[in-house]
């Protein structure tokens, strides 16, 4: 069942089954024992992937599987302080970052789209630089495990602590689904845990820096992410 090849239907239906079956079964479970239950069912097909604002998640992961494999995605937009964590997370951390690049090169995708793409078409120049580059990272691993917590932001709100990715045919853990920012900051103060410093500088959300701004007052954690768009997802998880 846990084979590098996409599931075919059948597989792809007992994948799914356990994936639903396990949120009901695992959701008052701590974020530990969510992990465990997924390096116990996937063993190396499991993965994490981090955007590197924090390291919680991975280091969760670390606990259940030391060497466990973290996907980052480098859009060749990031801020310094991100690629700055990443690899502070590679040199203290038990666990083997793996950096995913997009096809195209940020000079070779000004000359074949135009310049500044993520201001004119934000949805295609997330499809390019993150989903596309992410769906194709994933292609070895049965399930992925995320950061998603239900108090982010609306869109959020019915995370499941493990469910099923369609689009991917892929288990989607989110083992802090139900924590809140106090639980996350409890965590990173008792571990001593990475965080991207720009946590510290009034930003939320840390993502690509041209469609990234620090916070207004009152603002959830999100708002800061494409501010001024309708758009409020990168489109890798919706």
């Amino acid at each position: 069942m846990t084979t590098a090849q996409e599931p075919d239907t059948a597989a792809a239906a007992e994948l799914r089954a356990l994936a639903e079956q396990a949120g009901r079964d695992l959701e008052d479970a701590s974020a530990l024992d969510i992990l465990r239950w997924a390096v116990d069912t996937f063993g190396a097909r499991f993965c994490v992937t981090s955007s590197m604002e924090d390291a919680v998640v991975a280091h969760l992961a670390a606990r259940a599987r030391p060497g466990v494999d973290v996907v980052f995605l480098d859009t060749g937009y990031h801020f310094p302080e991100t690629i700055g964590t990443r690899d502070a997370v590679e040199a203290v951390m038990d666990v083997n970052v793996i950096t995913l690049v997009p096809e195209l090169t940020v000079a070779e995708q000004d000359a074949a789209y135009g310049p500044r793409l993520h201001d004119r078409d934000p949805d295609l120049c997330c499809a390019m630089r993150k989903v596309k580059p992410l769906e194709e990272g994933l292609a070895g691993y049965t399930a992925w495990a995320t950061g998603l917590r239900r108090d982010e932001s609306p869109t959020r709100a019915n995370t499941p602590v493990v469910g099923w990715d369609e689009r991917r045919r892929k288990v989607k853990v989110s083992p802090i689904a139900r924590w809140t920012q106090d639980d996350v900051d409890a965590y990173v103060t008792e571990h001593g845990v990475l965080t991207n410093p720009l946590l510290m500088d009034g930003y939320g959300s840390v993502g690509c820096a041209p469609c990234t701004r620090r916070l207004l007052e009152g603002e959830d954690a999100r708002a800061g992410r494409w501010a001024g768009r309708a758009k409020t997802e990168c489109g890798l998880h919706g």
